[in-house]
């Protein structure tokens, strides 16, 4: 009997060890789920996605990330093509969606020198306009889009891009016709038509230092002026060797300094080589420059996809150190099949920027990032 005894309380205890060191294997099953302790983690959606013609990456974006940003369909053009029009079928679905999933939504964006209307800019003759007609067209897009949303998108970017690579005012339209103080002014209006809503300066290469320094110099401007201003979007446009972690380090800590909150935003790391040293020839043409600028039509090799599982790591694991200051973390586009990185800068090419492939699976890249918080 105490034989008996011991042999079932032996296998037990061996029972316990195996589920003990079974669960401490299980990866943790989504993305929101894993880090939900540290930042939310979203996806871009396209309008393709919104409207439902591509029901895989939809119910992937359900099962994987808490928070979500509208890629094209908020933007000036889509939504307000006209004086007097605006469209907003696809920005209301997209909303909703964000709202049936419990989802923190961001809003993208209110004032960019790109993708902008050019009649916003000009008047009956083709001249520019005024800067009194200018601010008020701002003031009327502004207070008509986000107060659509009031208490419904969570956070918007309101200003984007408004910098060149040194650090110093981009001259936009924007900029010439209305002066410095058309960037405090969209704050501004922005906080009018939503006083609750969390309001972004959203830009790219932001781990430069001259760029660094000039955002510090723009958000301390406009903190300083009493303008409410809840954060900084660094566009994570990355790529396999760049930037140092020590840039993006540099930058995180720089920007949280300033009381803001901290956010990697439109994240995707380029695989493929840099075409600048192509451009000049005609790639329809020169079928050497065009194998040599899309190498992996046919898959990315396994060196690659090493190389590319070790980025989002080490990335990852930065954004972790830092997740006391960094509220959100955004890739730009739900697969690999989605992204931009696709047709940009040169058309047709295929690239393997995200953590899904093309066929809605997790990547190794995936799974690594994963593993950081196991």
């Amino acid at each position: 009997m105490k034989s008996l005894t011991f042999g079932s309380t032996s296998l037990a205890i061996l029972l316990i060890l195996a589920c003990f060191v079974g669960c401490a294997k299980q990866q943790p099953l989504t993305l929101k789920d894993a880090f939900q302790d540290h930042f939310v983690v979203g996806t871009a959606l396209g309008g393709n996605q919104i409207n439902g013609d591509d029901p895989q990456a939809i119910a992937l974006t359900i099962e994987q990330f808490n928070t979500i940003t509208a890629e094209n369909a908020m933007k000036f053009g889509p939504i307000h093509p006209e004086p007097e029009t605006y469209r907003f079928d696809i920005s209301d679905r997209f909303v909703e969606f964000g709202e049936e999933h419990n989802m923190f939504i961001a809003g993208h964006v209110l004032v960019w020198h790109s993708q902008t209307s050019r009649w916003i800019f000009k008047d009956e003759n083709g001249d520019d306009v005024n800067r009194e007609t200018l601010l008020a067209r701002m003031q009327d897009h502004i207070s008509t889009v986000v107060g659509r949303y009031k208490g419904r998108v969570h956070g918007w970017d309101v200003l984007n891009e408004a910098l060149n690579e040194d650090g110093s005012l981009r001259q936009s339209k924007w900029l010439q016709i209305i002066g410095e103080d058309y960037m405090q002014k969209a704050f501004e209006f922005a906080h009018q038509a939503d006083p609750k809503a969390e309001l972004y300066y959203n830009d790219y290469n932001l781990f430069h230092e001259k760029k660094r320094q000039g955002t510090v110099r723009l958000v301390k401007q406009l903190l300083d002026n009493g303008v409410k201003v809840d954060g900084i979007g660094m566009q994570g446009h990355w790529g396999l060797d760049y930037p140092s972690l020590e840039q993006a380090e540099a930058s995180i800590i720089a920007f949280a300094e300033l009381g803001v909150k901290v956010m990697i935003t439109e994240l995707d790391i380029n695989v493929l080589p840099d075409p600048a040293k192509w451009r000049g020839a005609d790639i329809s043409m020169n079928v050497e420059a065009q194998n040599a600028i899309n190498p992996y039509k046919d898959g990315l090799p396994d060196s690659v996809q090493q190389q590319l599982t070790d980025r989002y790591a080490e990335l990852f694991s930065l954004f972790l150190k830092h997740s006391d200051v960094i509220s959100r973390v955004t890739f730009w586009g739900t697969h690999d099949g989605h992204s931009w990185k696709n047709n940009w800068p040169v058309r047709g090419r295929t690239n393997y920027p995200l953590l899904f492939d093309r066929a809605y699976k997790p990547k190794p890249a995936y799974f690594a990032v994963l593993d950081l918080v196991n």
